[in-house]
């Protein structure tokens, strides 16, 4: 653990961990076309890299993290690993590519060194991005708790922000109150550029709202501002994804409620449910008939897609295919958009464009072969013992939000079954704040 000198609530690695997460809301809401505002969050992400490591390497904090840094440093190795260059008579005979071949043959071309990815520049990118969520993750393991609620309030604050704004973007009906240009006015989207990662977001700070009211009725606080503020927020998110109709936000809303509401009552004791839990409970019946009354046929309407083609799953056959083409190495991170449009059929062209598998597993599998493969596996190894440790263990103030960082990894690996979150990197930096959490657990078992 962290020596006392550094239990204070605003040391530098708190600081920077802070303005990171800051920055990460403010421009790191998109995927592609903002290179230079993910380059901002990129370098505020050094000093957190080089302060956190340096922390858990004074303290020796890092020995009882090994897996899980081990496993960081596996997904962070898998880019680099794909830059090595590589002599001609080497990468010429990978899986894959032989049409770069033939080209520099037809060209005249002698083949000379060259890396594993098909794309080195976009490997590149894809390395780089790994840098902000990588340092938050060190940063968990080396702050205090009150450090550690502290950066998950400032969370639970920023999805507020992103509701407000998103209800300003809804009333004005312009297209000056989005942050990216490319958004379409009438959507609701907050800081993010994609309605879907605006419901994630919401999505992962709700069981931390819930969890933190829900435990002042353990701790018998007569002060019921954090309860009542969790009953709110639960209401807000409600009413919030019935105005961004996101479909994935909605499909997810069941089970991660039903689940949060669990977090709730062992975090308020594991007894009777109290009058305080009733009063939650009451909240998200009220905002549910609301939205029912309300906003149900334009929501059903998201759900109704006709005859028109979808445009995701459908596509998902060739991205499998062409996938196979380049085991057992992939393609390179990054390389999706490029590899895709060298085998999208003709009858798929039209006036849109598939620049992201819209499966996030899919894609490392072609991106990343079987690496990649193997750190999901990893990975989901990883989090099944870690939530195995976190549900059991008894109600805590540490406990709580081990349970509810748990909830937050799974909204994303489930929305990343159809869709891309992690690749921005505001939600990257917010599962990289989970993880960190979660990964607490490892020690709080060792301490009971």
């Amino acid at each position: 653990m962290p020596s006392k000198s550094w239990k204070g609530q605003w040391d530098a690695v708190a600081i920077a961990a802070v303005v990171l997460l800051a920055l990460s809301f403010a421009f790191g809401g998109a995927s592609q076309n903002h290179a230079l505002r993910l380059a901002l969050v990129e370098l505020a992400s050094l000093p957190l890299l080089v302060l956190a490591s340096g922390r858990l390497i004074h303290t020796g904090v890092w020995r009882e993290h090994r897996f899980a840094l081990g496993l960081l440093a596996a997904v962070v190795a898998i880019p680099l690993i794909q830059l090595i260059p590589l002599p001609p008579a080497v990468w010429t005979a990978l899986p894959g590519r032989d049409q770069m071949g033939l080209a520099l043959q037809l060209a005249g071309v002698e083949p000379g060194w060259g890396p594993l990815s098909v794309t080195p520049d976009r490997t590149w990118g894809s390395a780089l991005a790994l840098a902000p969520a990588a340092a938050f993750f060190m940063a968990m393991l080396s702050l205090s708790q009150v450090q550690r609620e502290r950066l998950v309030q400032f969370c639970i604050a920023a999805a507020i922000a992103s509701i407000l704004l998103g209800a300003a973007q809804l009333a004005s009906g312009g297209d000056s109150l989005y942050p990216w240009n490319w958004t379409g006015p009438g959507s609701v989207t907050g800081f993010f550029a994609n309605r879907n990662h605006l419901a994630s977001a919401l999505l992962v700070a709700l069981p931390f709202a819930t969890v933190f009211g829900a435990a002042t009725l353990r701790r018998r606080d007569r002060r019921t501002t954090a309860l009542w503020f969790g009953a709110l927020f639960a209401g807000l998110v409600i009413v919030a994804l019935a105005a961004i109709r996101s479909r994935a936000g909605i499909t997810l809303f069941a089970p991660v409620m039903m689940i949060t509401l669990l977090a709730a009552w062992i975090a308020a004791g594991r007894g009777r449910p109290a009058p305080g839990l009733l009063v939650l409970g009451g909240a998200i019946g009220a905002a549910l008939t609301v939205v029912a009354v309300l906003a149900l046929p334009p929501i059903l309407a998201r759900f109704d897609t006709g005859n028109q083609l979808e445009g995701r799953s459908d596509r998902w056959p060739l991205v499998a295919e062409t996938a196979q083409s380049y085991l057992p190495l992939g393609s390179g991170m990054g390389s999706f958009d490029a590899v895709y449009r060298s085998v999208e059929p003709l009858e798929k062209l039209d006036c849109t464009f598939f620049n992201q598998a819209h499966n996030d597993y899919l894609e490392t599998w072609l991106e990343a072969g079987w690496l990649g493969i193997g750190a999901i596996l990893a990975f989901l190894i990883w989090y099944a013992r870690r939530c195995w440790t976190a549900w059991r263990a008894r109600p805590s103030r540490e406990g709580d939000l081990q349970r509810a960082a748990s909830i937050g990894i799974g909204v994303l690996l489930l929305h990343s079954v159809v869709d891309y979150p992690l690749r921005t990197a505001t939600l990257a930096v917010v599962f990289a704040l989970c993880c960190g959490l979660l990964e607490l657990a490892r020690r709080s078992d060792q301490t009971h």
